[in-house]
C-alpha cells in the first residue's frame, strides 16, 4: 500500500490493533484499482474504510450519508482523536455552510460529510470543482439501485457525480444488498468486480428465532419473553406509530422498562429516549424503523419484531443491530400473517394514478398560462415540488421521484434549487444601511430596500421582480441579500424553495411518458409485495432457516447454523390463517361514503384515492380537506388494498346494496 502504513494509522490514529473482517481488502482495493464496494453486516465497520484512507491520501474525503445522526456522531468521534471532519446539512445556517466549505476549499477539513441531496446544488458543486477530492464514498449504497428495497431519488445521480467530479477514488458501503444490488453499484460507479468485498451476512452469535403466532396472542407472548430472559438491553420494532405508543404504554404498566420511539415525536422527546436507552443496560425501546440507524450500542442483547419487516433486507439489517460485541444474543419474530396488509398499503399507496402523472407533466410541457410557455419555446423553468405535491395529489417523494425518472430517461435536467422567498429584518436604520456602502453597491442597496414589500418589521424581497426592475441579474440581488447578513446589518429568513429544471425534450410524448412511469412504479409496488411474501416463506421455511436468510444475500453455508427455530426444534413451522374478512366496521354506510366521494372529488374520485383514504394513507387532498378525521378514515386499514379496491368497485356497482360491499 504504497509509503502508508495502515497498521500504523490504525493504532496511532484510531487506537486499534486490528482490522475486522474485509476492512484491508476494501483499503487495498482503494490503493490498487482507486474503486471498492464494501458489503459488511451492520456493526461491521464500513466506516474505518473512509475514516482511514482519508488520513493517508492527500485531498478531501466526501462522504455521502443520508443520516444527519450518524454524521453528528462520527464527527464527534473523528474529532475526539484530533481528525477534521465537518458536514454540511439541512441543520447548519447560512455561516456555518460557508465556513465549512473554506475550510475545505482551504485543505483544513479532511473529511466532509453530505447528505445526498446536497449535489443539486451547482455552487456546492462548483465548490467540489476546485478542490481536490481524494476518496468520494457513499453510504447506504443500495439506494442508489432503483430495485433495491430502501430506493431513494438523489442516489441514483451520484455515480455520474462522481465522474464529473473527477474523483481519485469511490467508495461505495451498504450492509445489505443481494448479488443483483451488489451489481447495481458496481455497474454504476465502474468498481470492478474483484473490488467488492462482501465478508457475509452470517452472524454466528444471534439466535434466529422465527414465531409464527396470532394477532391476540402478542402482547401476552411478548410480555412473557421480557420477563423470562436474562437482563440486557433490547429494542422491540413495530410498523406503526401507534403500535409503538400502545405497546410501550402496555409494558410499562407490567412493570418493563419501555419507553416508544418514532418519528411522529418532537426531536428533543426522541433525544431523550435514545439516551436513556443508550445509558442503561436492560431498558427496551419500542420503536419503528425510524430508531437505530447510526447508533452505535455494541451490548444490545435482543430484537424483537412485534410486527413483520417489510423485507428480508430491512430484517437484517434490524437484527443485525444485537449483538455487535460479538456475544450470545436473540432475535425473535413474532410472525403474525393479520399484518400483510398495512405492509401491503404502504406499497400500494405509493403508487400514483395515471391522471396525476399525466396532471403532472402537463405542468412541464403544456402552457399553463399566456405570461410562462410552456410549449417548448422556454427551455428552464422552476417547481415548488411541495405545491405540485399538493396540486396533484402525490406525496412529495412520489413527486421527486417521477422528476428523477424523467432525469434518467434524458427529458429533463435538474439545476440549483433557490428560493423564490426572502424576508430582511434590518438591525439598524435603513439610511445607516445604506450608508455603509458606497458607489454602485450603495445604490443596489437602496434599490434593494426601496422596492421590497415593507412590512412592520420584515421587508419581503422579490429578487426576480427586483431583478427584472433594475436591470440586473437574479443572481446579483440575492448576493446583495446575502451580504446584508454576512455583516449583521440585516436577519434574514428564506422560503419557498424552487427546483430548477431544463427541459431536454420539448416536444415529449406525455401519453408515452405517463405508460412508462405507470410502468416503472407498478413494478416497484409488484416488488414490494414480494418482499413480504419472502419474509413469510422463511418463517415456513422447511431448512436452516439462518443458511436461507444468508442464502437470500448470495451466502452459501454448508453446514446448519443449529441455532435458529428450524435447527432448534427440526421441523418446519406453519403460520396461522389470516383472520378473514373481518365484518365492516359498525356505522359504515355505503350511500354516505358515496356521497362523500361525491362532495370531494379531488380526494376522493379516484378509486385507487379512495381505497387509500380507507386503508388509512393520508395524502395530500386528503390532509387539505381535512379527512384524515372523518370516521371513514382507515376503517377498513387491516383489508387488504386490493381488496378494498373490489369492495370499492362492487359498491359502484350497487350502492344502495351495502350486502354487495360486504360479501
Amino acid at each position: 500500500m504504497a509509503e502508508i502504513n495502515p497498521q500504523q494509522l490504525l493504532e496511532e490514529r484510531f487506537g486499534l490493533s486490528a482490522f475486522r473482517p474485509g476492512q484491508k481488502a476494501v483499503m487495498s482495493a482503494l490503493w490498487r484499482k482507486k474503486a471498492a464496494l464494501a458489503v459488511f453486516p451492520t456493526g461491521g465497520g464500513k466506516s474505518l474504510c473512509y475514516q482511514l484512507p482519508a488520513l493517508a491520501f492527500e485531498g478531501v474525503t466526501v462522504v455521502v450519508s443520508p443520516l444527519i445522526a450518524l454524521m453528528k456522531d462520527q464527527i464527534d468521534f473523528l474529532q475526539a482523536r484530533g481528525i477534521a471532519a465537518a458536514r454540511l446539512d439541512s441543520t447548519l445556517g447560512q455561516q456555518e455552510a460557508r465556513d465549512v466549505m473554506e475550510g475545505v476549499e482551504s485543505g483544513t477539513i479532511q473529511i466532509l460529510y453530505v447528505a445526498p441531496e446536497r449535489f443539486n446544488n451547482e455552487r456546492f458543486l462548483a465548490a467540489l470543482r476546485r478542490v481536490k477530492i481524494a476518496l468520494f464514498a457513499v453510504d447506504e449504497a443500495h439506494c442508489i439501485s432503483e430495485w433495491g428495497h430502501n430506493f431513494r431519488p438523489d442516489y441514483l445521480k451520484l455515480a455520474d457525480t462522481a465522474r464529473e467530479l473527477g474523483v481519485e477514488r469511490v467508495l461505495a458501503l451498504t450492509a445489505t444488498a443481494t448479488p443483483s444490488v451488489v451489481q447495481d453499484i458496481c455497474n454504476a460507479f465502474q468498481i470492478p468486480s474483484d473490488c467488492a468485498i462482501v465478508t457475509g451476512f452470517y452472524r454466528g452469535n444471534l439466535n434466529l428465532t422465527l414465531t409464527p403466532v396470532r394477532a391476540e396472542a402478542r402482547d401476552a407472548l411478548l410480555l412473557k419473553r421480557l420477563r423470562t430472559r436474562e437482563p440486557g438491553p433490547g429494542i422491540v420494532y413495530v410498523t406503526l406509530q401507534k403500535t409503538a405508543n400502545r405497546v410501550a404504554s402496555f409494558l410499562a404498566a407490567e412493570g418493563i422498562p419501555a419507553r416508544a420511539y418514532h418519528a411522529g415525536m418532537e426531536t428533543d422527546a426522541r433525544t431523550e429516549v435514545q439516551e436513556w436507552w443508550m445509558g442503561s443496560d436492560r431498558a427496551v425501546v419500542v420503536a419503528t424503523i425510524a430508531f437505530g440507524m447510526g447508533i452505535d450500542k455494541a451490548d444490545v442483547r435482543y430484537v424483537y419484531h412485534y410486527n413483520l419487516p417489510k423485507g428480508l433486507e430491512s430484517y437484517s439489517q434490524e437484527i443485525g443491530r444485537a449483538g455487535r460485541d460479538g456475544l450470545r444474543s436473540t432475535v425473535e419474530l413474532l410472525a403474525c400473517p393479520d399484518d400483510v396488509p398495512t405492509l401491503e398499503n404502504f406499497a400500494f399507496g405509493d403508487t400514483p394514478t395515471e391522471s396525476a402523472l399525466r396532471g403532472l407533466l402537463h405542468e412541464f410541457f403544456l402552457p399553463v398560462s399566456s405570461t410562462e410557455p410552456r410549449d417548448g419555446t422556454v427551455a428552464e423553468f422552476h417547481v415548488n415540488q411541495y405545491t405540485l405535491s399538493n396540486k396533484h395529489d402525490l406525496r412529495p417523494l412520489v413527486v421527486k421521484t417521477v422528476l428523477t425518472y424523467l432525469e434518467l430517461m434524458g427529458v429533463l435536467r435538474q439545476g440549483t434549487p433557490f428560493y423564490a422567498g426572502y424576508e430582511l429584518r434590518p438591525k439598524k436604520p435603513v439610511a445607516e444601511i445604506i450608508a455603509s456602502f458606497s458607489g454602485e453597491a450603495a445604490n443596489t442597496v437602496e434599490s434593494l430596500f426601496r422596492l421590497a414589500k415593507q412590512g412592520r418589521i420584515w421587508y419581503g424581497i422579490d429578487p426576480d421582480v427586483i431583478a427584472e426592475t433594475l436591470g440586473l441579474e437574479r443572481r446579483r440581488i440575492v448576493r446583495a441579500v446575502e451580504v446584508l447578513e454576512e455583516r449583521g446589518l440585516a436577519e434574514l429568513k428564506v422560503s419557498d424553495v424552487r427546483q430548477r429544471y431544463t427541459r431536454l425534450q420539448p416536444d415529449a410524448d406525455i401519453e408515452a411518458l405517463v405508460v412508462t412511469l405507470m410502468e416503472r412504479f407498478l413494478h416497484r409496488e409488484g416488488q414490494e409485495i414480494a418482499r413480504i411474501g419472502q419474509v413469510l416463506e422463511l418463517v415456513e421455511h422447511d431448512g436452516c432457516q439462518t443458511n436461507a436468510l444468508v442464502g437470500y444475500f448470495g451466502e452459501k453455508r454448508p453446514e446448519p447454523c443449529g441455532h435458529c427455530t428450524f435447527c432448534v426444534t427440526g421441523t418446519a413451522q406453519r403460520l396461522p390463517i389470516a383472520n378473514p374478512d373481518a365484518p365492516l366496521p359498525q356505522g359504515w354506510d355505503a350511500e354516505a361514503f358515496a356521497r362523500l366521494r361525491a362532495a370531494h372529488p379531488d380526494a376522493l374520485g379516484e378509486a385507487r384515492q379512495s381505497a387509500r383514504f380507507l386503508c388509512g394513507l393520508p395524502s395530500p387532498a386528503l390532509t387539505r380537506a381535512k379527512l384524515t378525521r372523518h370516521p371513514f378514515f382507515a376503517c377498513l386499514e387491516t383489508r387488504p388494498f386490493q381488496q378494498v379496491l373490489d369492495l370499492l368497485a362492487a359498491s359502484q356497482e350497487t350502492p344502495s346494496d351495502e350486502a354487495a360491499i360486504a360479501a
